[in-house]
């Protein structure tokens, strides 16, 4: 080991393809092995001979146990949080319900959410703090939102997290100087009460909890919301601290309603049909108020929820697992194979199980095949039939079909590993009988005051452990537990079961009375941020399901694909996270189709379009568009959109270099409708796609009559297009269920509300903005703030920004005057790609947490010369203007408000293929610093944030080697901070393929800021088998032989600041 402690190989931790998974897990397990193996020496020394004779287990990620010497820090990542899988699953399913569960862990600085339905879901890769683990663990989704959660005013909306107090000083009541938290509000409310908590609190941890410093922070917050509330609404009544807390409340239950819609609903099942598990020390005091958002009729609380981590570690099985890759077709052949290399990995785990003293009966071994389909990276790891058949290719359709609602047709289904999971089964501890009641049951002591929606209640308080089979209590009440409060809310009843654990029907959710008589003019600042978190919620399972029912690469994989939703009058409301240079644009894209159809549009519509002149990127990214009516009336739009690795074009990918006009590019949609009258029109769109484009005008560009072809892969086209509307469907259902919860004028109010909230907060960024430019000049604070930025593309061509703020009313005027006109080449870019580079940078200069929607640009406006390549004709070529020309938007903006330096300004594109196939690639590079931060290296910034497929699937797919894909050394700007660097991509082609390159900033370095110096520029090279090296230019085409390899170097971030600052 060269002296080295710890050596963790990445192929002996984890034997399966994707090597960048692969090496963050062995990094992981590298770092955090020798700190546990030092932990557990200390733990076992301190008992007599260190237990050398006793049998020490830990729990692993993957909820089972092993002993200490086996024990790896990548399979201790999510261990604590397994230990509540165990126990909530072991403790409850089969014996308490037998519907399906919902584990809810809520603790002080997260909430871990699980599902359970007789067996584990695992999951083999996730990620952890930004870090993938390749490594099995179960499916356990967290949010950051537990009794530590940080509570804020901010922007005019209610704040919970992400921001945690941590354990030291946590939260007001501590008495160590910390901020509010949830369980700040909890106690304020009576739901957490002080007489039962130890006096452990305070400087010198001898105190109790701080009920009258926890009212005062309340106190002092409170004129800040209600002045805010007064500014906006002159008739709004002054909330109370106590409403204050709930609405603090509300809002981290909603938060925390999210992952759990998530983990259920984009698995293709239903929430409301699930049993709602909660523990963890403050999940109880939450549990009634999340089941009833949710729909769900009962929750299951165990009588030892506040340990349920620990106590599941009890009921854990001793686990063994052994694994192997094996590259297959599915076959009889084949799976007969696969069982052979099962039944040695098998003699392998029960060897190990036997050496810790199991016995052969006490032994379950499990044969499981990570099966996928051709093509295709989605991986599902297949548990052998429990009816003996081996049909392994049936249970993966089956899964298949639950998950992704669809089956891929003519499509061989490939074996990717070969796995085997052994159980030693424990039996450490087993369930205990309680009596049965006799009596009623008893209060503990006097009442206690407990806040609720409808005011204070005088609510009897009970012991866990006093109560018996069969004792019913009726909310509101509270029941301590001796480590964790179990909050029965009014019109709930809590029933103890054999068992001694706590079961609640919950009644159904009525309408709240507060929306009921809630002002359509005026937004509650409560509801708004709930609000908020619903749109975005609507957006994201939008976005999944989009990902689930797609099939290519493009949108399934690398994720290039966005979802939104918007007003009647098409203004953006809400969108997920997605790609940013299509959600600025597609609110243009909506509102050009509304001006266009009018009244033509009916429900059971929905249109497909394409167009830059409508609102489009570039055309391989197709948007669908569904309206939606009630009562023959407009009432909002649902959109996805999606990049299309094939739309026909004079080269394969549709991402042609040297295109000159909007023909060339592939095909061109203004306006279709996908959907009429509810009938998919299959052949129509297959017309439109396949049809191929043809010059009809006498044109420099290319010939008259000259034929492009359209798309090479029409079914794919197809499918994925139905993914859109399904993607839009369901949008819409979660839309109704909103409107059938609050009612149709609410909803639409609040999304409105959300607009405007948005723009008040560009608002006072642009008034901030103005007031430290003028205070840095000494200039009057009346005068206009007036800021000039240029840059320029690798062809000369300018664009030039002359920004203008109004640091009274908080407006800004961009003016792009001066930019060059459109370009006899790709890189024009319609107005929408400007707009979105435009609310993109916006939203990043807010510093608080508010939506990215159509309100960003109220205050704003654009000025874009007619005829320039910033607004280009119908007939421009457009394709390089959303991945090249919208980066270079970005970085003149940013550079105008003085934020950061330049970023690689590239979306380095790249495509390859022939005939039968065709790939697409976006290259990373360095992001430019700022005042307070390095750039970041390697990284995909600014208005795209795609996938790059792993190295292994890239050459085990296509016809490559990967020679190198790393970090471009000193490319970063030098300064105080230093520009993020750029990447070194070096492929190898196996065959004869035709090879395309659409880059930027070969010429024009992205530049650095106050000092800071430029980053390097980026180049592109062909290596030649007879040894030339051939420098190919930002833009390319090429058709390379096999054996020849392209190096692709890209851009550094610029540096800020002199570096001899």
């Amino acid at each position: 080991t060269l002296g080295f402690k710890q050596v963790s190989i990445s192929s002996a931790l984890v034997a399966m393809v994707r090597a960048v998974p692969r090496g963050f897990t062995a990094t992981v397990d590298a770092y955090l092995t020798p700190v546990i193996r030092l932990y557990l020496s200390g733990f076992l020394e301190g008992f007599d001979e260190g237990l050398k004779d006793v049998t020490v287990s830990f729990m692993q990620s993957d909820g089972g146990l092993t002993p200490e010497h086996r024990f790896s820090g990548h399979k201790a990542i999510l261990s604590g949080p397994a230990g509540g899988v165990v126990g909530f699953a072991r403790t409850t399913f089969g014996l308490e319900t037998n519907q399906p569960i919902i584990g809810f862990d809520m603790g002080g600085t997260s909430t871990d959410v699980s599902r359970y339905d007789g067996t584990y879901e695992q999951v083999l890769e996730t990620q952890t703090a930004g870090v993938i683990i390749q490594a099995p663990q179960l499916d356990i989704n967290t949010v950051a939102a537990g009794g530590g959660s940080i509570l804020k005013f901010q922007a005019g909306t209610f704040k919970v997290g992400p921001e945690s107090v941590s354990a030291h000083p946590g939260p007001v009541c501590y008495r160590k100087g910390g901020q509010l938290a949830v369980t700040d509000a909890n106690l304020l409310l009576g739901r957490v009460i002080p007489d039962f908590f130890p006096y452990i609190f305070g400087p010198n941890e001898n105190e109790p909890l701080d009920l009258e410093g926890t009212r005062a922070a309340f106190e002092s917050l409170a004129p800040t919301i209600n002045s805010y509330r007064r500014e906006h609404d002159s008739h709004s009544k002054e909330m109370s601290v106590e409403q204050i807390a709930l609405g603090f409340l509300d809002v981290a239950n909603e938060a925390m309603c999210r992952p759990i819609r998530q983990l259920t609903e984009m698995k293709g099942y239903e929430t409301s049909k699930h049993t709602l598990a909660c523990f963890g020390g403050a999940g109880p005091q939450h549990a009634c108020a999340i089941a009833r958002a949710l729909g769900m009729r009962e929750v299951i609380i165990h009588r030892f929820c506040g340990i349920l981590s620990a106590y599941g570690m009890g009921l854990a099985d001793v686990v063994e697992e052994a694994q192997e890759p094996y590259a297959a077709v599915y076959s009889l052949d084949s799976l007969a194979e696969a069982k052979q290399r099962a039944n040695k990995l098998a003699e392998v785990a029960t060897r190990q199980l036997r050496l810790q003293g199991f016995r052969k009966d006490d032994i379950k071994v499990e044969t499981l095949l990570n099966l996928r389909y051709e093509g295709t990276d989605t991986a599902m790891m297949i548990r052998e039939p429990e009816d003996g058949s081996s049909d392994f290719a049936g249970a993966f359709l089956k899964q298949f079909r639950q998950e992704y609602g669809f089956e891929l047709q003519r499509k061989a289904i490939l074996i990717s590993d070969v796995r085997v999971h052994a159980t030693g089964i424990t039996n450490i501890l087993q369930p205990v009988i309680l009596d049965k009641a006799k009596n009623e049951p008893q209060e503990e002591g006097r009442r206690h005051r407990v806040y609720f929606g409808s005011g204070w209640h005088d609510t009897p308080v009970y012991m866990l452990e006093k109560l018996l089979w069969g004792h019913t209590i009726p909310g509101p009440a509270v029941i301590m537990s001796g480590n964790s409060t179990i909050l029965v809310e009014p019109d709930c009843k809590a029933a103890i079961t054999k068992y001694g654990n706590v079961h609640i029907e919950i009644a159904a959710a009525q309408p709240p009375a507060t929306l009921s008589r809630l002002s359509m003019v005026k937004a509650d600042v409560i509801q708004l941020s709930i609000f908020n978190n619903r749109f975005m919620g609507i957006a994201e399972q939008m976005g999944r399901t989009l990902q689930r029912t797609s099939i290519s690469t493009n949108i399934k994989e690398r994720l290039d694909f966005s979802c939104a939703l918007f007003s009647p009058d098409g203004g953006l409301v809400a969108n997920a996270p997605h790609v940013p240079v299509h959600l600025g644009a597609m609110s243009s894209t909506v509102c050009w189709q509304l001006q266009h159809w009018g009244q033509n549009l009916k429900e059971g519509d929905v249109l497909v379009t394409n167009h830059p002149a409508a609102g489009g990127s570039h055309l391989p990214d197709i948007t669908v568009i569904t309206p939606v009516f009630k009562d023959a009336i407009l009432i909002f739009f649902v959109a996805s959109r999606g990049h299309h690795a094939e739309i026909g074009g004079i080269t394969p990918g549709s991402m042609p270099p040297f295109s000159k006009a909007i023909w060339e590019e592939g095909t061109a949609i203004k306006a279709f409708k996908l959907v009429e009258g509810g009938v998919f029109q299959e052949d129509g769109i297959t017309n439109i796609l396949t049809a191929g484009m043809k010059n009809t005008e006498e044109e420099e560009t290319c010939d008259s009559g000259h034929m492009v072809p359209g798309t090479r892969r029409i079914e794919d086209n197809l499918s994925d297009l139905k993914a859109q509307v399904a993607a839009n469907q369901r949008g819409i259902a979660l839309i109704g269920e909103l409107i059938e919860q609050y009612g149709l004028e609410v909803v639409q109010a609040y999304m409105h509300h959300v607009q405007a909230n948005a723009e008040e907060a560009v608002r006072e960024m642009l008034k901030s903005m103005a007031q430290n430019v003028l205070s840095q000049s000494r200039a009057e604070h009346d005068e206009l703030v007036v800021l000039e930025a240029e840059d320029y593309m690798d062809d000369g061509s300018t664009i030039h920004l002359k920004l203008t703020i109004d640091g009274r009313k908080g407006e800004a005027s961009f003016d792009f005057e001066g930019t060059s006109p459109e370009v006899l080449s790709n890189w024009n870019a319609p107005e929408a790609v400007t707009a979105a580079a435009i609310i993109y940078c916006l939203r990043c200069l807010v510093d608080v947490d508010i939506p990215l929607n159509q309100g960003c640009l109220a205050p704003v406006s654009i000025n874009i010369p007619k005829g320039s390549f910033l607004s280009p004709s119908d007939k421009a070529a457009v394709v390089g203007g959303n991945v090249l020309t919208s980066q270079r938007i970005t970085d003149v903006v940013l550079t105008a408000f003085q934020a950061c330096a330049c970023s690689q300004g590239c979306m380095n594109n790249l495509t390859f293929g022939d005939a039968t196939f065709g790939y697409y690639e976006t290259i990373a590079g360095g992001s430019g610093a700022g005042p307070t931060w390095k750039g970041t290296s390697g990284v995909q910034c600014h208005m795209t944030n795609t996938r790059m497929t792993d190295p292994e699937i890239f050459e085990q797919r296509y016809p490559v080697l990967l020679h190198r894909f790393g970090l471009r050394a000193n490319s970063g700007g030098v300064g105080k901070h230093r520009g993020g660097d750029g990447v070194i991509r070096d492929i190898e082609f196996r065959k004869s393929v035709t090879v395309s390159i659409l880059s930027e900033r070969r010429v024009h370095a992205p530049r650095g800021l106050a000092g800071g110096k430029d980053g390097a520029r980026g180049e592109n090279y062909l290596l030649k088998t007879d040894g030339r090296r051939l420098f190919l230019g930002g833009k390319n085409t090429v058709r390379v032989k096999a054996g020849e390899r392209l190096q692709i170097l890209t851009p550094g971030g610029g540096g800020w600041g002199s570096p001899d600052s």
